[in-house]
């Protein structure tokens, strides 16, 4: 899996160069993330890592946005052809792409501009571009939530994962609805410069380097009856003890709730299981250890709960697609 990582050596420094495609109809909100998000990205001498660039399918001109107001994007399609990466936000009014699944002729033409290898990116329905084009043909993919069914629909041969924020499938990174480009946004910053550059984004953009659940908890439900009852104390209390085994029933009890009660109201609240979502917090907790100290793979494990270093291992390798061995030498 290709990491895109800034070339840097003693001699040369290249910022990674992301080129957003503004379509008319575009949700301004997303069009910022990119910019408030890679923008903010900067290595330890304090050089930007990345330059980012926008660009309509036509000349240089207004873009309509769906707000009252429009864009004035300064570069046209050609600056496709010079990204390393290229992000897609969302629109409302894809047209025949939305309605059809097809691409027009104008967004097409800008496409093929997109050099082989370029990696590739959506923001909500920017994913109906991808799909289109059939970058997302036999891929995971998601969407908004509320376009998902649609999405599986118009495009059958995407499998079409409507629970999760985003979904990195290495040169194709696509996400869910709206703030959902900010947490894409912010891991791929991590997967480019590791866990600390993208802390630090996170910090200056004042949201969480690392959201729990997906999208289950934001889908609307019928309203059950008032409770008062949560499942914070009981992850505030489990993060504490990462090093410790932890039982359900434990965690259950900090709230004071049957184990049957509290699962139920855990995956209501985070759209996981409570062993998911320890199993994300201890490969987090991993993550850091490898990249921010010295401590030997079986210390990292012990430290992060995983009690083996072959346990985590296979945590890391299903999660990340990669060994703690190798990820250290990555990002350290």
């Amino acid at each position: 899996m290709s990491t895109h990582r800034t070339h840097m050596t003693h001699s040369s420094f290249r910022r990674h160069r992301v080129v957003v495609l503004a379509l008319d109809g575009l949700l301004p909100f997303e069009l910022g993330i990119p910019q408030r998000i890679f923008g903010r990205a900067q290595d330890t001498k304090g050089r930007k890592l990345y330059e980012i660039v926008t660009c309509s399918v036509r000349p240089p001109g207004p873009v309509e946005t769906d707000a009252d107001f429009s864009v004035l994007v300064e570069n046209g399609p050609e600056a496709l052809a010079t990204a390393d990466t290229v992000i897609i936000p969302a629109s409302y009014e894809l047209g025949p792409v939305h309605d059809e699944g097809v691409l027009t002729d104008e967004l097409a033409a800008a496409l093929a501009l997109i050099r082989p290898g370029t990696r590739l990116v959506s923001i909500c329905t920017g994913g109906y571009v991808l799909a289109a084009a059939g970058y997302l043909d036999g891929r995971p993919a998601t969407t908004h939530w509320a376009s998902a069914e649609h999405f599986q629909h118009l495009f059958p041969k995407v499998r079409v994962d409507a629970d999760v924020l985003f979904i990195d499938d290495g040169d194709i990174l696509t996400s869910a609805g709206v703030a959902a480009g900010i947490d894409l946004c912010i891991h791929i910053v991590r997967r480019d410069h590791g866990t600390a550059v993208a802390n630090e984004v996170a910090r200056r953009t004042v949201v969480p380097p690392h959201r729990d659940g997906g999208q289950a908890q934001y889908i609307q439900r019928p309203v059950p009856e008032a409770q008062l009852a949560t499942t914070i104390a009981a992850r505030a209390w489990a993060l504490g003890r990462l090093h410790e085994p932890i039982q359900l029933r434990d965690m259950a009890a900090q709230e004071a709730m049957s184990v049957r009660t509290f699962t139920r109201r855990f995956r209501e609240e985070a759209g996981i299981s409570p062993g998911q979502w320890l199993t994300q917090q201890r490969v987090e907790r991993a993550r850091h250890l490898l990249e921010s100290t010295d401590l030997s793979i079986d210390q990292v494990a012990a430290d992060a709960g995983f009690g083996t270093a072959q346990s985590m291992r296979q945590h890391l390798q299903s999660t990340l697609g990669v060994t703690p061995t190798s990820y250290r030498r990555t990002f350290r």
